[in-house]
């Protein structure tokens, strides 16, 4: 009896890049069922995760009118008029009351911006907003924006304005992607949208709803990422065994993630609550575990990347022994770790990069205050970022050979693959095959 976690493929084809899955020679009855026996009881206790932690929905509060936790419309910019500051200063506060102090000087040319509420019980409501000259982010004639409702607030200023609507270009720039994926990806790019749109999905609909209703964030993280990470890689590559390695690989590696961040967030004193976000929802939910909830996020956001490595990692070596059937563990894995170390230095740097590339303003800050290095990594808003980097970092470097070992034993220990791969790539006869047909 067969596993439906590998599928049965042609022999005999060659394979292009590392990341196109083509048809895979089959392996063996016995591998199929060494595979099944860890897969099949990992995709159960992941389902039973989903099953008991499922939220039915994020709880409902109060809303504080703070940040994010506020009641929005959207509006419509009816018309504006320039206006001398001095006139206007007293009776209106900038367009961005979180942001953009006032003018200190009170002079020049102001914008009195008469917007109309487009949304809402209150659509076809007008109102005045003053923008001062100085503000970063300056309305025009027509434009679309997001207004904030304060009920409690007197009416004349219970509405105003707090951002511009960008919905169109937003959805013009994820169209192209989507296009530039499929043009390029064909069906294996209809099949990474999916999986990124049922990504999305698990991310909406279980993790943040699962959290906030007070489950560990670290299990929610843990079933949610395996949910995550079981439809995505065989939507997009297929219920083959070298599929199969790659999950086990990116098992193995999460784990070691979550042990090495749980480690050092609680060694480092990290509460997860440094900026305005985390603690607007510490004070909403407080029964949220602020540290959990930066654990989870290490292995969410290691997770993408993982998938990459650990795909590609065991592509290589099955290419590798398709090439080359003769090759043993010993010489699947010093080739298939040659590969690997290229894609460890280009992995790690993105990663770095990209947490800087985030962090910019933070280190800006820092740069401007001349504080040293030893200041800066200390601060618990560069060491939230340095414990992520680092960790995920370490868990990506550890993949490469956790994942690659294991495809290497997996198609070595293969006899019936093997067999079949070296009759189709290169045809030995034996016994009568080595007979030759002479002429009467």
């Amino acid at each position: 009896m067969t596993s439906p976690l590998i599928d049965h493929e042609p022999q005999g084809h060659q394979h292009g890049h590392s990341h196109s899955h083509g048809p895979a020679a089959p392996v063996s009855k016995h591998l199929r069922k060494v595979i099944a026996a860890v897969l099949i009881p990992f995709a159960t206790a992941v389902l039973v995760g989903l099953v008991a932690l499922w939220p039915g929905g994020a709880p409902p509060h109060e809303r504080t009118g703070v940040g994010f936790d506020r009641q929005t419309q959207q509006g419509k910019v009816v018309n504006i008029d320039k206006v001398d500051c001095k006139e206007v200063n007293a009776a209106r506060t900038p367009v961005d009351r979180d942001t953009t102090p006032p003018s200190e000087s009170g002079q020049g040319l102001c914008k009195k911006a008469r917007v109309e509420v487009t949304t809402g019980h209150d659509k076809g409501r007008t109102f005045i907003e003053i923008i001062q000259p100085d503000t970063p982010r300056q309305l025009r004639d027509g434009q679309g924006v997001v207004v904030a409702y304060a009920p409690d607030a007197p009416r004349d200023l219970q509405y105003s304005v707090t951002d511009v609507n960008r919905k169109f270009p937003m959805a013009l720039l994820a169209g192209i992607f989507a296009l530039v994926v499929v043009a390029v990806g064909r069906m294996r790019g209809v099949m990474a949208l999916v999986a990124l749109a049922v990504s999305f999905a698990v991310l909406t609909l279980f993790i943040l709803p699962a959290i906030l209703q007070g489950s560990n964030p670290l299990l929610v993280a843990v079933v949610g990422a395996s949910a995550i990470m079981l439809i995505a890689l065989y939507m997009c590559h297929g219920l083959t065994a070298r599929t199969s390695v790659a999950v086990i690989g990116t098992l193995i590696s999460l784990l070691l993630i979550g042990l090495l961040g749980s480690l050092f967030i609680g060694w480092a004193s990290l509460t997860g609550n440094t900026d305005d976000s985390t603690g607007l929802i510490h004070g909403l939910y407080p029964h949220i575990d602020m540290s959990g909830l930066l654990l989870a996020g290490v292995i969410i956001g290691s997770l993408g990347v993982l998938d990459d490595v650990t795909v590609t990692q065991t592509s290589a070596v099955w290419e590798l022994h398709q090439a080359n059937p003769t090759l043993g563990v010993r010489g699947l894995y010093r080739a298939g770790i040659r590969i690997g170390r290229d894609h460890i230095a280009s992995v790690v740097n993105t990663l770095v990069l990209a947490y800087a590339g985030a962090a910019l303003p933070l280190l800006l800050l820092f740069s401007i205050a001349q504080s040293s290095v030893g200041t800066v990594a200390n601060s618990e808003l560069v060491a939230e970022e340095i414990v992520r980097t680092l960790v995920g970092s370490i868990g990506l470097v550890a993949s490469v050979p956790v994942t690659t070992v294991l495809a290497a034993l997996v198609v070595s220990a293969d006899r019936t693959g093997l067999g079949a791969e070296a009759g189709a790539s290169a045809p030995v006869r034996t016994g009568r095959g080595r007979r030759r047909r002479t002429k009467p």
